[in-house]
């Protein structure tokens, strides 16, 4: 179970993948056993597609649920890619999971959101039953929208040629679950004001159709201060808080008896906890990353702190430091990635943190590289000894070719000498990779060749002793000096 911190409150990751779309998550267990769930739906700028994911929530004593909102790449409005709905019925999928192992029905859950996440958790609520919506300064005609103001997201929902009729289709699923009145007695809490340039499209028309609700409750804020859509959502983010912590606390305004304190502390957690790890997004699926550089427990100047290593089946490689996201580095076809930090390393000690990602987005287990930072660079330091990856020490090659391939930073070519005797060499590439394979056959026995880097001044770094042994040489060939 891989978890994070989000100013202090815990929060495991995971990706259920039971549906047709693998939904990635954010979950946070409730606190004194509190019996809600709030849902949360993303708007268009969430960071990393997760909304009000930036501690706002924390205060909450209720579970949350986070559903990132990225399917093959684009956001969906939690909906569909290319007019295929399976996104939905996965998203669906998931929160029904999730509530199932709480041991939850609707009318304890809460589903949250604003702008385009607004729209999700209205559309949600409504067709599924959900007893309580928050959504502010949603979009009701959602296929206009995304068409004209967000073509890019238009054309990953609707295809490629946002054709009237799929327009049509998105149009029309809110307005017809209002229509139809759905869940009627559903809490519906709307936030919008007149100063947002969406309200007149967006919302106005469909007042008529939400007032029939019986729990409608409006939230229209006309301040001067609201300077556009995004700045509605600020302007009311206390009251609507308000809100969520009421309905945390089984409070729902408009009603005249409630029950309060809503907390069972000695509630079964098992069911949530085995859908948790279940759903993990750390798995076996790739093994840990391999880093060969910097060396664990190294001193490095600070100028030539150079990462490299190995992950095999891998897509990207994800670094981070005190629990801060530093970069992602992509993974080549033959499992090699390496990464250098635009900033400079402060001086001191470092621990670095790294895990794999397979295709599917799941996570491998992390790695740990300790390494320090020289405050002072000694001017005679040469360039470092290159590192070897293939062969591996003390390695057995059938036959006779043996490949030669690793990592040297700050050099501009790679040596191999054998017995005193110069093998070749072969240029460093800007990542600081580099490979040579031999012309001639290695005889049968044990092998060693010295590796040394050389920089562009022409200066000679210590030598790797790279050892290996050959099973057997070709029957007829002659070797040529190796």
């Amino acid at each position: 179970m891989s978890e994070a911190a989000v100013k202090g409150r815990p929060v495991v990751q995971g990706i259920d993948a039971s549906g047709g779309c693998p939904v990635e998550y954010r979950f946070a267990h409730a606190r004194n056993g509190n019996r809600h769930l709030v849902v949360v739906f993303a708007n268009i700028f969430a960071p990393d597609d997760y909304g009000w994911s930036t501690g706002v929530l924390d205060g909450l004593r209720s579970n949350v649920l986070w559903i990132r909102d990225r399917f093959d790449g684009g956001n969906t409005y939690y909906l569909c890619k290319g007019m295929d709905f399976s996104v939905e019925r996965s998203v669906i999928g998931l929160i029904s999971r999730v509530m199932k192992s709480l041991g939850l029905t609707p009318d304890d859950v809460t589903l949250w959101g604003s702008s385009k996440g607004g729209s999700a958790a209205l559309y949600f609520g409504l067709r599924y039953g959900f007893r309580n919506v928050v959504a502010s300064v949603p979009q009701l005609r959602i296929g206009t929208f995304v068409r004209d103001v967000y073509p890019d997201t238009g054309r990953h929902m609707l295809g490629e040629s946002m054709t009237d009729d799929n327009v049509g289709v998105l149009d029309a699923v809110l307005p017809d679950l209002l229509s139809a009145g759905a869940n009627p007695d559903a809490h519906l809490y709307v936030v919008s004001s007149p100063r947002d340039e969406q309200y007149a499209s967006q919302v106005e028309p469909f007042l008529g159709l939400l007032q029939r609700y019986r729990n409608f409750n409006f939230l229209f804020n006309d301040s001067p201060l609201i300077t556009g859509h995004g700045k509605v959502t600020q302007r009311n983010t206390p009251p609507l808080l308000g809100i969520a912590y009421l309905l945390v606390e089984g409070i729902a305004p408009r009603i005249g008896a409630v029950r309060h304190g809503n907390e069972q502390p000695e509630a079964d957690s098992s069911g949530i906890k085995a859908f948790l790890g279940s759903t993990s997004v750390v798995q076996n699926s790739v093994a840990p990353p391999t880093v060969t550089l910097p060396a664990a427990q190294s001193a490095t100047p600070a100028g030539s702190v150079h990462f490299a290593g190995w992950a095999p089946g891998a897509v990207r490689v994800s670094i981070w430091e005190n629990g801060k996201y530093l970069a992602s580095a992509p993974v080549g076809a033959d499992g090699a990635w390496a990464w250098d930090r635009e900033q400079p390393w402060s001086t001191g000690d470092h621990l670095v943190r790294l895990f794999a990602v397979d295709p599917n987005g799941y996570q491998s287990e992390r790695t740990d590289v300790r390494f320090a930072v020289a405050e002072y660079t000694d001017p005679h330091v040469g360039v470092m000894a290159p590192v070897v990856r293939t062969p591996g020490a003390y390695q057995q090659v059938p036959g006779t070719a043996v490949a030669f391939s690793g990592f040297a930073p700050g050099a501009a070519q790679v040596g191999f000498r054998q017995n005193g005797m110069l093998l070749g060499s072969t240029v460093v590439a800007p990542e600081s990779g580099w490979s040579w394979a031999p012309g001639g056959a290695w005889p049968e026995g044990t092998h060693t060749v010295e590796v040394f880097a050389v920089d562009a001044a022409g200066a000679e770094s210590p030598a790797t002793a790279a050892t290996f042994v050959v099973l057997g040489a070709a029957v007829g060939t002659a070797h040529t000096g190796y």
